[in-house]
């Protein structure tokens, strides 16, 4: 197999590989709450996990269509085409600033009466992969958190009791998250339906959407090492 044509087939498996892994890194949802769902629920969260996967369907067979119509190009269409996947796997990873219409959802503290036996509310990193996970499975196509874009190589972790994305703190609540979607609309009435609301709810947090006509995500502004892709001809 010729260098470019390896550039490619690794370029494109690397965009599935994505698709994969923001449509199922699911985790697992608390006890109480799988035993308290309805029969209802569980048909609406199944034909909703039915619609992702057939989307990513879709999109794993545009993605053999592109290395198939490469293999019958010339060179200098295949330079071209490789160039076009890198963009589009730039694209992903979130290397430029990116507007568009969407939600903005806010993570705030609920406060009991009683603020003597209540501490401070806080999400884990656990619970916001989560939340993460499932606006891209319902139709997120880029989202920040704070002023940190969300990438396919995007870290969520716990350092020190305090939740990082991007190596640096998301900081105390509230918390705003932006969302690019192509239909704002139906991504906010799935989320208001998931049952992930009930476990913010019962670590004192509440979640709000508002539908936004244009929102400014940030560039991912991590250093970003990637080889540099050369034409060696041929």
């Amino acid at each position: 197999m010729r260098r470019r044509t390896k550039w490619l087939v690794s370029v494109v498996f690397l965009l599935i590989g994505f698709m994969v892994a923001v449509q199922f890194q699911t985790t697992s949802y608390e006890t109480q709450l799988r035993d308290t769902r309805d029969i209802w629920e569980v048909r609406e969260e199944l034909n909703r996990q039915q619609e992702a996967q057939q989307e990513l369907l879709k999109k794993i067979n545009a993605a053999d269509q592109t290395i198939e119509n490469y293999e019958k190009q010339s060179s200098k269409e295949q330079l071209e085409t490789l160039k076009e996947s890198m963009e589009v796997l730039e694209d992903k990873v979130g290397l430029s600033k990116k507007e568009g219409g969407g939600l903005e959802i806010t993570i705030a503290p609920i406060f009991q009466e009683d603020l003597s036996v209540q501490s401070f509310p806080k999400v884990s990193p656990l619970l916001l992969s989560r939340f993460i996970n499932e606006l891209n499975t319902y139709g997120a196509q880029d989202i920040s958190v704070g002023n940190e874009r969300i990438s396919m190589i995007s870290p969520i972790r716990d350092v020190n009791g305090a939740t990082y994305v991007n190596n640096r703190p998301v900081g105390s609540l509230p918390i705003t998250i932006k969302v690019l979607t192509s239909d704002p609309q139906k991504l906010k009435d799935y989320m208001e339906a998931s049952p992930t609301q009930d476990i913010f709810n019962m670590d004192n947090m509440e979640i709000q959407f508002e539908l936004k006509e244009k929102l400014v995500l940030p560039k991912f502004d991590d250093p970003l090492y990637l080889e540099i892709l050369e034409e060696t001809g041929g």
